[in-house]
């Protein structure tokens, strides 16, 4: 397929997933524990002999991890915010993602495009068409075959990651109402496509929420 003046690179038409790999995503506000539960969907999947991409969002090639860095420390208006993530998203969809998806490979990733939607969307004012316009332009076609959420009320995540003791990035130092915008566009987008989404009760012990992402990866594969 040729670029043409509205499309900055020449995407590959992906398969069906029925001869190409997964694309699997974890979404959740910060402090929800998609961490942990990302590695086991990895090991999972793994241990079932699949090929697969761990990767995250933003990030997942040099000039994504490049970009990361300005997003999570640097200060800048929120359009520049949304632009830059598409601009990582871009990288990442040409370089790895797609690439991984047309060679049969499982893709494991830690945000995609419902996060923006969320959090510069719901979170910060973007206009939600505006973003899927952006998402349009950057990955027509592609969305997650499998997205798992894991849901925390704002105010327990709050005090997870204040009981970490960690170093708070620009996004975990916005407001509990910020998250709490984040969380109820979440569950709006699963709301909306419950056939891709599987929301999992994150506040709760990490061994029970784990069994609970693994058995919906399993009825997921399993369908």
């Amino acid at each position: 397929m040729r670029a043409s003046a509205n499309s900055p690179v020449e995407a590959p038409v992906l398969k069906t997933p029925q001869s190409r790999g997964w694309f699997i995503t974890l979404e959740g506000i910060d402090g929800a524990g998609k961490s942990s539960q990302f590695s086991a969907v990895v090991e999972t999947l793994r241990g079932l002999g699949r090929a697969v991409v761990a990767t995250r969002e933003p990030g997942g090639t040099p000039l994504g991890e490049r970009l990361r860095e300005l997003l999570l420390s640097e200060p800048m208006s929120t359009s520049a915010e949304a632009l830059l993530v598409f601009a990582a998203r871009q990288e990442h969809v040409l370089h790895v993602i797609e690439p991984a998806l047309l060679r049969g490979q499982d893709v494991v990733c830690d945000r995609f495009t419902d996060a923006t939607l969320a959090y510069q969307g719901a979170g910060k004012g973007i206009p939600r068409d505006r973003l899927e316009a952006l998402a349009q332009w950057v990955h027509p076609g592609l969305e997650p075959d499998l997205t798992l959420l894991l849901d925390l009320p704002a105010e327990v995540a709050a005090q997870r990651m204040q009981a970490q003791g960690r170093t708070a990035d620009r996004f975990e130092r916005e407001p509990q109402e910020f998250f709490a915008r984040v969380r109820r566009e979440y569950l709006e987008l699963a709301r909306e496509q419950p056939r891709r989404w599987r929301v999992i009760d994150a506040n709760r012990d990490l061994e029970d929420v784990r069994e609970d992402v693994l058995q919906s990866l399993k009825s997921f594969l399993e369908a």
